[in-house]
Order: structure tokens, then C-alpha cells, then sequence
């Protein structure tokens, strides 16, 4: 058989459903294989789109997404949502073509070193040189993928190898069993936790990933050991719970720092630098830490000089560790962390009568709109700053924020891979007005497969996170002003629906409705940003002393 057609093989063998890509000469043989196969080919209209929307479905489905592109111009168009997986740890294997192999030595048209340029922004990546080999490649891709901490990886197949001969067939795929650390490393780890004053959990992404969160809260009701979450494992304790302090991620001293102040033991699982420097929390470097994650760590930070780290299944971890902890009181500030909150954010429904909207309103109609277990997928902006610290979050994996990479432009194509991860769920995306229009081509991708989702715009005409940024440092307000198209005539010549809110008052009613009906919509709301430093105002250095 060809080499495609075995790749082909190997991609059933690993249960792809999808493949997200634009086809190219380059990867001609690989696509005709592919039309041969139960494996769906989505095509895309960019191929940003198409990396988003494969790190998305590996978010939501917790196995590898997969992406396809030609050489040259479509690979590096690519680069940019496979970078953004690989940051923000979702599992995700992109495969490119190339110009036949026998022709690499010299310039060719259209040819870069492709394995060389993406060899940075993933895990592992490899060029099929022979037929033989793609076996090999594409099972160790898939698993150097799903395997923690996740991220992308990457194929190259040029074009005279997909055409080659083979008789190499498929691998087997073996299951992995549950690692577990030494007994007296969790010993170690319950006198630090025993004996602290005031132990605090940090929550991250690898909760996740795993699927462990039930394990978490198991965890901490057990104990009474209060946790707050980063912007990436928003649910992995339910807003409300009486052990959740809330979520942590702002710049700015935060109430919730104030928490961490207190902390002389900080217990870390699945925490992943990326989401939350720990100079923010552990800027004095006297607090004693715990690490419990599914790997090693391969990093040195002095502010993260962690005292024991175990290292395993999070689930045999915890559930050993909450054996050897006595049991605290129960916390009794979280009701207080609760009022100071509204003092400083403000309650979301009292701004119901402004026009531009509040971003606080927004967040509360948003709220209203969507169930417990609907998902709300935040492109990057000052509007992702509001839902990652107001939003309440009750289930795992329904509030996806990228604070990895944090590229803009992945909500609306990243809604795509959604749906399509998980059909039964409704999906809501929130862009700014300038990540919108990056990928707004995807919407025709939406409406030619029958995808509905619902694309709220928060629309200020500019790009609000950096004015915020430059107001913030005392800079000029530059370079961040433009004018949009109209937002509702774009929805209908795609062929969805189009909404503009003229009053706070709309648009509750107005999302449930389009939620409701099953539509591919969008829907453009005013936003007025000057919040954004009414709230700068309010945090800061001082904010303990109101604490």
C-alpha cells in the first residue's frame, strides 16, 4: 500500500474522528487516502482556524486533535494554534506537508525547514524520510501528545514519501497503569500540611486534563483545606463550594493574594507555571511548597523551590495523602472573601441600566443564559481578564480560557472543535471585537457543516486589553483605536444570525432565545471598558489592608 494509506491506517488505529486542515499539492496523496476513510475531513478556511479548532476538540474529547496543512505559507499558518496547544498543554498532533524529499538539499518553491520551525512549539516532532519509519512516528506523536504534561506535537510527510510503497503496518496501542510515589515522600508531605498554620491549595490545568477534579474536592472536604484556581481550572472545585476561594491569575495584588499572604504551606496540583507566575504568590519565597503533579518538574524557579514533590496518578495520590491529614476546622472567611469581592468587582446585576454595557452585566446575563454544563469558550482581551475572575464556573472543562499562549482569534474557530468534541453540549463564544474579525472567516465553516453556537462580540472598537495595560503603566493611549464592520450584516451574508443589543435590558433575552432555538448567531455588544480601571483603582499593594 501507499505510505499515505498506511498513515491513514495508523490515524484509525489512534480513533481520530477528525482531521481540521486545507488541502495543498503537497499533501495531495495524504488527502486522497483520507477520502477513502471513516475519518471526517473538516475543511477550514485558514489554517489558524484549523489548529484552533483541533486544540479545542483535544481539550473538550481529552485525546489528541489533529491538524492538517501543505508546506511553506499553510505550515507557518499553522504554527500559531499549534503553539497555543502546546502551551497551554492540550493534546494535539498537526501534520504538514512538504516538498518531495529528494529535493530538499536545494531551494525549492515554496520550501522552509519546516521540522526546524515548529521543532520549538511542540513536544516532539519528526519527518517521515521513509515509508517504513511512519508507523513509528505517527504512534510515538500520539503518544508524546496525550502523554503529561500534554501538548502538540508534529509530522512532516512530504510528498514523494506519501506516494512511496509499503508493507509496514499499524502499532498496538498499550495502556498506560497508575504511577504512584514513594510512602514516605506523602508522610513528608502530611507533617508540612499538619503542621502549617494555614495550608491553601492551588489548583491548576493538570486537574483538568486528567480528569481528576472529583478527586480535588474529595480532597479537600477531607481535609478543610481551602483552594483557589487558576484561569485554566475554573470548575475544578464548584463556584460557591464552601472550600473555594475563587480564582487567582490577575496581575494586580488581588483580594485573593491576600489569601496567599497568609499561606505558610501552598499546595500545588497540576499547576503549570504558565497559568500564574509564582513570583505573584511567592514573591517573598517563605512559603513551603508542595507539588503534586503527573511528571516531574524540568524547570528551576526560586520561587518555586517546592520542599517535597509527588509525582503520579493525582487520584491514588490525594486519596493516600488525605489518609495521614487531620481533619481542620472549617474555614470561616469565605463568605467574607465573597462580600469583599462585590465591593471591588461590583454586583453584576446592578449595572443593568447602563448603556454601553458593563462587562460585569455582560458576565451575568451570560451566566443566566447557560447551564451548569454548557460551555463558554473566552477568546483573549480585556473580556477574558472578566469572566476568568467573575464567572462562576460549576462543572470541569466548561469554561476554556487559553492562558498559555493566549492568542487571540481562537474562540470562534475553537468552537467548531467544541461542538464536534461534544455535539449534546450548547456552546457559547465570547470574542473581543479584534479576535473576532481574526478568524471570522470561520463562520462560513460553521454554517457549511451544520454547526450552531452562539458568538457573543464584546464590541469597544479597539483593543481593549492593551489600552487597559497602557492606561495602567501611564502610557498614551495609542495604536489600539479602529473602526468594525457591521457585525450584523456580516453574521447574515455568512448565513447566520445577527443581533445588536441597543439596551442592557435585550440581552439576556436575547441570548437565551438564540441558545434556545439552535442557532449559529452573533451577537454584537457595546461594552463600556471604563471599568476596567475603576477596578485597577481598587487593587493593589493596599487591598490587603482592607482584607
Amino acid at each position: 500500500m501507499k505510505t499515505s494509506d498506511l498513515i491513514v491506517k495508523c490515524l484509525e488505529r489512534e480513533q481520530v474522528e477528525y482531521i481540521f486542515g486545507l488541502p495543498g499539492e503537497e499533501n495531495l496523496e495524504l488527502m486522497e487516502s483520507l477520502s477513502n476513510s471513516q475519518i471526517k475531513f473538516i475543511t477550514m478556511r485558514h489554517e489558524q482556524g484549523a489548529a484552533f479548532a483541533a486544540d479545542l476538540y483535544g481539550r473538550i474529547k481529552h485525546k489528541p486533535g489533529v491538524c492538517l496543512s501543505t508546506l511553506g505559507p499553510g505550515a507557518l499558518n499553522l504554527a500559531t494554534g499549534v503553539a497555543s496547544a502546546n502551551l497551554d498543554h492540550s493534546p494535539l498532533v498537526a501534520i504538514t506537508g512538504q516538498a518531495e524529499f529528494k529535493q530538499s538539499h536545494r531551494e525549492v518553491h515554496q520550501y522552509v525547514d519546516i521540522v526546524s520551525a515548529f521543532k520549538p512549539i511542540t513536544k516532539w516532532n519528526a519527518r517521515i524520510a521513509s515509508a517504513d519509519s511512519a508507523p513509528e512516528i505517527v504512534r510515538k506523536a500520539f503518544y508524546i501528545a496525550e502523554k503529561e504534561k500534554q501538548g502538540a506535537t508534529h509530522i512532516e510527510l512530504p510528498n514523494d514519501i506519501a506516494a512511496e510503497q509499503t508493507t509496514a503496518l499499524p502499532l498496538t496501542i498499550a495502556d498506560n497503569g497508575s504511577v504512584a510515589p514513594a510512602d514516605k515522600l506523602i508522610e513528608h508531605a502530611a507533617k508540612l500540611i499538619n503542621e502549617a498554620k494555614y495550608p491553601i491549595i492551588l489548583a491548576g490545568n493538570g486537574l483538568i486534563r486528567t480528569e481528576t477534579c472529583d478527586a480535588l474536592v474529595a480532597f479537600a472536604e477531607s481535609t478543610n483545606v481551602p483552594v483557589a484556581k487558576t484561569f485554566m481550572s475554573k470548575g475544578s472545585i464548584p463556584s460557591g463550594h464552601k472550600l473555594s476561594l475563587g480564582t487567582i491569575g490577575l496581575q494586580s495584588k488581588d483580594y485573593l493574594l491576600c489569601e496567599f499572604d497568609r499561606a505558610d504551606v501552598v499546595i500545588t496540583i497540576g499547576y503549570d507555571l504558565v497559568e500564574y507566575s509564582p513570583n505573584h504568590w511567592n514573591a517573598e519565597k517563605n512559603k513551603k511548597i508542595i507539588d503534586i503533579d503527573t511528571v516531574p518538574i524540568e524547570f528551576i524557579d526560586s520561587h518555586y523551590a517546592f520542599d517535597v514533590q509527588l509525582v503520579g496518578d493525582f487520584r491514588v495520590i490525594l486519596d493516600k495523602l488525605a489518609k495521614q491529614i487531620k481533619k481542620r476546622a472549617e474555614p470561616q472567611h469565605t463568605k467574607k472573601l465573597e462580600q469583599l469581592k462585590e465591593s471591588i468587582y461590583g454586583q453584576r446585576d446592578h449595572f443593568k441600566d447602563s448603556f454601553p454595557l458593563k462587562p460585569q452585566f455582560i458576565l451575568h446575563a451570560l451566566r443566566s443564559a447557560l447551564a451548569k454544563d454548557d460551555i463558554l469558550i473566552s477568546d483573549v482581551g480585556a473580556h477574558k481578564l472578566w469572566i476568568a475572575r467573575l464567572f462562576p464556573t460549576y462543572v470541569p472543562n466548561t469554561v476554556i480560557i487559553s492562558n498559555g499562549f493566549a492568542s487571540m482569534g481562537i474562540a470562534l474557530p475553537g468552537a467548531i472543535g467544541a461542538k464536534l468534541a461534544a455535539p449534546d453540549k450548547r456552546v457559547v463564544a465570547v470574542s473581543g471585537d479584534g479576535g473576532f474579525v481574526m478568524n471570522m472567516q470561520e463562520l462560513e465553516t460553521a454554517k457549511r457543516l451544520g454547526i450552531n453556537f452562539v458568538n457573543v462580540i464584546v464590541n469597544d472598537n479597539g483593543y481593549g486589553a492593551i489600552e487597559w495595560t497602557q492606561q495602567r503603566h501611564d502610557k498614551k493611549v495609542f495604536g489600539v483605536k479602529f473602526g468594525n464592520p457591521d457585525f450584523v450584516k456580516l453574521a447574515e451574508s455568512f448565513g447566520a444570525k445577527g443581533y445588536r443589543i441597543e439596551r442592557a435590558s435585550e440581552l439576556e433575552e436575547i441570548l437565551k432565545n438564540a441558545i434556545k432555538n439552535d442557532e449559529l448567531a452573533v451577537i454584537d455588544v457595546p461594552v463600556d471598558y471604563s471599568e476596567n480601571m475603576v477596578l485597577t483603582k481598587k487593587l493593589g499593594p493596599n487591598i490587603c489592608q482592607v482584607f
